[in-house]
């Protein structure tokens, strides 16, 4: 048997992977893809201010958001969930903690990898993370680190739609129709309690990507339908045998 394809999702916190590219894990789930999820944090402290204001402790927080990812996870079909427990705002990984996501990465051996857009001046443990991304690809990929290991080849590294779109710079090429799989990211969002006020919000921007999506693959010549879409900016070159 052919193993199976695999994907890996390196999230900052809890609920990104969900808000952001949880269609893109649904739908790939559901051609049989393995994707892993790695988050880098519960989003504790700054993602969770309804529980704070509530009253929990830092523990009860961290356990309601872990439960929340691990509930989307299975809504998504997702394969593995890595969470890594490193804490937020700010988001830092030392050397062993990136050392501990290269040797991820390269058990996975991705077909492509998602996270964050480049650059985020409201949340910057999100471009920490792509920064942190692209260093641990580029480390998986080199042949001197832990020698007898087998090597990343070079996945695509898809940056996922940040919050405000226009302050990061962040310019989509790639538009996913996830119609198909739309019920499973809205109760993956719905799983996410402790930010109510995303599941509208971020409805709306699928069905604002679905009309991109729409117009990109064919306009008003006979575009495709798309009711729920996902954006997505590449990072490298693709290489392809015809256009």
């Amino acid at each position: 048997m052919c193993a199976a394809k695999t994907a890996l999702v390196l999230s900052a916190h809890a609920a990104d992977f969900v808000w952001r590219c949880g269609g893109a894990i649904a739908l790939h789930a559901e051609m049989g893809y393995e994707v892993t999820v790695a988050c880098m944090s519960f989003g504790e402290r700054g993602e969770s201010a309804r529980l704070w204001k509530e009253g929990k402790s830092l523990d009860e927080v961290k356990a309601i958001r872990r439960g929340e990812a691990e509930a989307a996870a299975e809504a998504l079909g997702v394969h593995r969930l890595e969470c890594f427990d490193l804490g937020d705002y700010p988001l830092e990984l030392d050397r062993d903690d990136k050392n501990k996501l290269v040797d991820l990465i390269r058990e996975v051996q991705p077909a492509f990898m998602l996270s964050h857009s480049k650059y985020d001046p409201y949340n910057t443990d999100h471009m920490y993370m792509t920064q942190v991304a692209l260093e641990t690809r580029m480390i998986a990929q080199a042949w001197g680190h832990n020698p007898g290991e087998k090597v990343l080849g070079a996945p695509q590294l898809y940056l996922f739609e940040p919050h405000q779109t226009e302050q990061m710079g962040w310019k989509p090429d790639t538009f996913l129709d996830i119609t198909p799989v739309w019920d499973k990211k809205r109760a993956a969002m719905e799983a996410m309690n402790g930010q109510v006020h995303l599941w509208d919000y971020y409805t709306r921007v699928a069905q604002q990507r679905a009309n991109h999506f729409k117009r990109n693959s064919g306009g008003q010549s006979g575009g495709r339908d798309c009711k729920y879409a996902e954006g997505f900016e590449t990072v490298f070159p693709r290489t392809v045998d015809e256009l």
